[in-house]
């Protein structure tokens, strides 16, 4: 447990070591009302030598409720700060679903911080393609990580991919050797996303990014990516066969995209308007095709 401006947060740190001893951390920002360790599967695919940090929002799973609500514009610097204090002035950010709005957010308030940017089953927040209203009935409440039967009943409408044929794995994956939090701290997510757009200030997105979207995604549709890679400069899209927690579900195939992506060489990439001629790009497991 770190206390990171007067907030304590629970927190987990893989350290780097072999040939990534000197490269930067991976941070990873969760989902909402999930604790870190729904993020194993993930960083148990990742190469065994990249440094991995993970987090409990405040409120969310083993971090105690902060004092007061907070927004995504108070909350990056304040992640930005917890890095600094595992020794991490510098480091890559994946943000998954909530966490990718987070991941924007820290990504332009603290882009001196943030090296690379991987954006997964995320959007752009007020402003973008919603998902359907059944979908978003099931998502206002944290029911789902709080009861493993519900989860149960309905992963395959809200995760889609193979939840749909195999909703069991929903539910394990939200609540083995998962914490959950007061059920404050998940509104307490929610109103911290409330209002928040990153539509006007992707184009100021300045580190490489990778998207991952699913082709079966019920909570962004797919179409939010392909506007998300038109919008920041140079970003990679890359659409997998699968749903909303396909990172987890499969990982196995995903973790090397996300791998060759964070081991491509250093290039300078300032931000500004894009070439004539620009095309949408999407990425193969590794590399970059043209589109």
């Amino acid at each position: 447990m770190l206390s990171v401006r007067g907030v304590e947060i629970r927190v987990s740190v893989r350290p780097a070591r072999g040939r990534l001893a000197a490269t930067p951390p991976l941070l990873l920002c969760n989902g909402i009302g999930a604790s870190f360790e729904v993020l194993q599967p993930l960083v148990d695919r990742l190469d065994p030598d990249r440094g991995v940090i993970r987090f409990d929002v405040p409120g969310v799973g083993g971090s105690p409720l902060p004092p007061r609500p907070y927004l995504l514009a108070t909350l990056a610097p304040r992640v930005a700060d917890l890095a600094a204090q595992l020794g991490h002035g510098r480091f890559d950010v994946l943000g998954l679903s909530w966490g990718g709005g987070l991941a924007q957010q820290l990504s332009v308030q603290r882009r001196s911080n943030v090296r690379r940017l991987v954006l997964v089953a995320t959007g752009t927040g007020t402003l973008m393609v919603p998902a359907h209203p059944r979908v978003l009935s099931k998502m206002v409440t944290p029911r789902r990580h709080r009861d493993p039967a519900y989860a149960r009943e309905v992963a395959g409408l809200i995760y889609g991919g193979t939840m749909r044929t195999d909703p069991e794995c929903g539910a394990e994956l939200l609540h083995a050797a998962t914490r959950a939090g007061p059920r404050r701290g998940y509104y307490y997510q929610l109103a911290a996303a409330t209002g928040w757009c990153s539509l006007p200030f992707l184009r100021m997105i300045s580190q490489p990014t990778l998207l991952l979207a699913g082709d079966d995604d019920p909570i962004v549709p797919l179409v939010n990516a392909k506007v998300m890679a038109r919008l920041i400069r140079g970003a990679q899209l890359h659409v997998y066969p699968g749903g909303h927690l396909g990172v987890l579900t499969e990982a196995k195939a995903l973790a090397p995209v996300i791998d060759h992506f964070l081991d491509l060489p250093d290039m300078r990439h300032t931000p500004g308007p894009r070439p004539r001629g620009w095309s949408r790009p999407t990425t193969t497991s590794h590399g970059v095709t043209w589109i």
